[in-house]
């Protein structure tokens, strides 16, 4: 994936009026921070991968697109608000960029809908977080992969306080009576998703607190 052209082409579509390039070059310097494991720009590539899978059941579909390359563009394990952060820099950049308000203001909304906070009401939001928690019904391998990456990122969090937080922020996705909102993710990651959360929880929580998951399909 070409990102420099596919960036360059969606600020044409959106309809700024500042040249792309040197955007670009800030977004990756910022996806290549040295804090980062899991919000990298391996990311973003996956998450606009899957949204080319499901670009035609969108609303606004450029608009996603905005908003998943700008979600995690402010990103501190330090703290609570990086969406929020992230949100009000992509509202500067479409500002300067003279991009319409209105579309400035669902990217924002978007980009917000990927705290994960509640299940999202609207399309475009609920393809958004579907494509943002893929990541969680990928394979086992490469579930693990994505989640010794995000203890790397907390890595300055001592073990038993880590795996007790980890735990309830996963525990709280299996909770959910569905993880994703869309029957095109559901179809094709719930099942494996509740896989890889139930084992990744056992193994949080070193068989203490939960059963181990069972080896049928869910």
């Amino acid at each position: 994936m070409d990102l420099l052209s596919r960036w360059g082409d969606l600020w044409q579509r959106l309809g700024a009026h500042s040249a792309p390039e040197p955007i670009f070059d800030e977004l990756v310097r910022r996806y290549r921070e040295p804090q980062r494991a899991y919000h990298t720009l391996d990311h973003i590539q996956d998450c606009l991968f899957q949204l080319d899978q499901v670009r035609d059941l969108a609303e606004h579909a450029d608009e996603i697109e905005m908003a998943l390359w700008c979600h995690d563009v402010i990103y501190d394990p330090h703290v609570a608000d990086n969406e929020l952060r992230s949100a009000a820099w992509a509202e500067k950049l479409l500002r300067e960029g003279d991009v319409s308000a209105d579309v400035t203001a669902r990217v924002q909304s978007l980009i917000l809908a990927t705290q994960h906070h509640t299940p999202p009401q609207r399309l475009d939001a609920t393809l958004i977080v579907d494509i943002d928690l893929s990541s969680l019904g990928h394979t086992a391998a490469e579930f693990d992969r994505y989640h010794a990456a995000i203890r790397q990122e907390y890595r300055w969090v001592p073990e038993a306080p880590y795996r007790e937080a980890r735990a309830k922020v996963l525990e709280s996705f299996l909770a959910r009576p569905a993880i994703y909102q869309t029957a095109w993710f559901h179809d094709r990651y719930e099942a494996q998703a509740r896989q890889n959360l139930a084992r990744a929880i056992w193994n949080l929580r070193d068989a203490k607190i939960v059963q181990p998951p069972s080896s049928r399909e869910e």
